[in-house]
């Protein structure tokens, strides 16, 4: 409640009191973590109540202690790069794939009509359905991870970027026509620009699903150093510290990937008009 004046009348007003900004950003940007530390904090009374068997869950400052151990000698440090190693070579090739198909198929209805019936069969394949035919085809070594990497990350590029330059509208199209733009310019002047927020949707989930199909490419094929390998060791070993570390460690690696992407699409897209 507040006094407002009106025609030189003081009047109560019932309306809320205007937060000060500071207040309004740090409110904003501690709003999305509410419910995690709010899990943590669950966490950390089943534990120390007793609640639950500590050989299963054990305290956050365990776990904690466990990473500082961890990164102190450089163990676990080493497995997270090797992991974000094998992540981006396959995101890499995986997009670029998807990126270039994509765009074949959006610009020529004769690819589309070729293609569209094997792509509408792909998508209905789950992805870790591919393992067994990957492993044999390219064993279950560096390169068998990185394809099945790349084909996590190759569908959401190919399957946005042919929906961007497909839901090109037909009076651009007629405009093009009109001005006698010929392909590359059509390309490079309308159809592009005008398919990246599907492209950069696409590239967006790719690092995404690229980053989940690291994990279970190290821990389904041969073992490697890797964070997959760092979970299996956990389960085997009956360490659930390192296991729940890494998987809180997963968790806030893909957190971060997300920021990253969301951040660089807001900036590269910013020329356009809301």
């Amino acid at each position: 409640m507040s006094i407002i004046t009106i025609d030189g009348r003081e009047r109560l007003s019932h309306s809320a009191p205007i937060a000060p900004p500071p207040f309004r950003f740090i409110g904003r940007h501690l709003r999305p973590l509410a419910v995690p530390i709010a899990l943590l904090a669950i966490w950390e009374l089943l534990a120390h109540a007793g609640a639950a068997d500590p050989r299963f869950l054990p305290s956050l400052e365990e776990v904690v202690a466990r990473g500082v151990a961890e990164f102190s000698h450089g163990g676990l440090g080493v497995n997270l790069l090797a992991s974000l190693e094998r992540d981006l070579i396959g995101f890499v090739c995986g997009s670029a794939a998807g990126i270039a198909l994509g765009l074949a198929i959006g610009f020529s209805r004769l690819i589309e009509r070729l293609l569209g019936p094997v792509l509408l069969v792909h998508r209905q394949i789950a992805l870790f359905a591919w393992v067994p035919l990957i492993s044999m085809w390219f064993g279950g070594g560096e390169a068998g991870k990185v394809v099945f990497i790349a084909l996590a990350a190759f569908q959401p590029t190919l399957i946005n970027t042919w929906q961007g330059v497909s839901g090109i509208p037909r009076s651009y199209r007629e405009l093009a026509d009109v001005l006698t733009f010929n392909w590359f310019d059509f390309a490079r002047i309308i159809a592009i620009p005008g398919a990246l927020p599907q492209i950069f949707t696409g590239l967006h989930s790719a690092l995404i699903y690229a980053w989940t199909a690291t994990v279970g490419a190290e821990l389904l094929l041969n073992i490697a150093p890797g964070i997959g390998g760092r979970m299996n060791e956990g389960q085997h070993l009956f360490h659930m510290d390192l296991l729940l570390l890494c998987v809180l460690l997963l968790g806030g690696v893909g957190v971060v990937f997300n920021v990253i992407a969301g951040s660089l699409e807001h900036r590269f897209l910013r020329w356009r008009i809301p």
